[in-house]
């Protein structure tokens, strides 16, 4: 005998509700879960420029002076077109690293034969920021050259010209030659690599003039060879902010 008692259902209008509540719970969802990364993205990069601004201070403590934003005839030339980024590695907790690029340009001053500049594919995890992958990644271009990058350039003053700022060719700035006092200026920046992987090498490279320009120091007027904005943070003395 058949049952008399009458069968739950769901019609098509309450299927098609549902589904749609479901939709726009999980699309809330995902929005929460992408802010949440995106902040957390956003505070290892920031912390990241605090802890390159204190290993630049402590250069200076130990050196009396910044480190030369790009090397050329600095140290009588034992390391041409090295990154100041380079040099800050013994206070990133990077000693051997550093050790090694130091007996590879004693081998070799062209940071571009490899062996033994065989560093300049290693990725650095402070040069880096998880909000741009390519930061975190090597790039192999045609001819063979393999490369890692940063994300952080040093503030060469307005421009690649003028020599006014912290970081740029050559330069040995200490803090008694700040006029401007060091809360006012700005040592580092955010700036991801160029979208053509042409510059941005944390290791050595020459940049736009072969002063560096845009590979590891930067201008905040700096004429660029392409439309990227400049910088999108920046390391003040005592104050990390992006």
């Amino acid at each position: 005998m058949r049952s008399s008692l009458p069968h739950a259902a769901f019609s098509l209008i309450e299927l098609i509700l549902v589904i749609a509540i479901i939709g726009i719970l999980i699309g809330l969802l995902l929005s929460a879960v992408q802010q949440v990364r995106a902040a957390a993205q956003r505070t290892e990069c920031m912390d990241h420029l605090k802890q390159i601004g204190l290993a630049l201070h402590s250069y200076h403590d130990s050196q009396h002076s910044l480190p030369p934003g790009m090397s050329l005839r600095i140290d009588g030339g034992a390391y041409p077109y090295m990154s100041w980024n380079a040099r800050i590695l013994p206070y990133l907790e990077q000693e051997s690293l550093w050790r090694d690029i130091q007996e590879a340009y004693k081998s070799n001053r062209n940071f571009l034969r490899v062996p033994p500049h065989v560093h300049r594919q290693t990725i650095v995890r402070m040069f880096t920021c998880p909000a741009d992958p390519r930061s975190s990644a090597v790039v192999t271009f045609p001819d063979g050259q393999v490369v890692a990058f940063t994300a952080y350039l040093g503030v060469e003053g307005a421009d690649q010209f003028k020599h006014d700022g912290m970081l740029f060719l050559d330069s040995r700035v200490p803090f008694a030659d700040v006029t401007d006092g060091l809360s006012n200026s700005l040592l580092v920046g955010e700036r991801p690599p160029s979208a053509d992987n042409v510059y941005g090498w944390w290791y050595a490279g020459w940049g736009q003039q072969k002063n560096g320009s845009a590979e590891m120091v930067l201008g905040v007027r700096e004429k660029l060879q392409s439309d990227e904005p400049c910088f999108r943070g920046a390391y003040h003395f005592g104050l990390a902010q992006i």
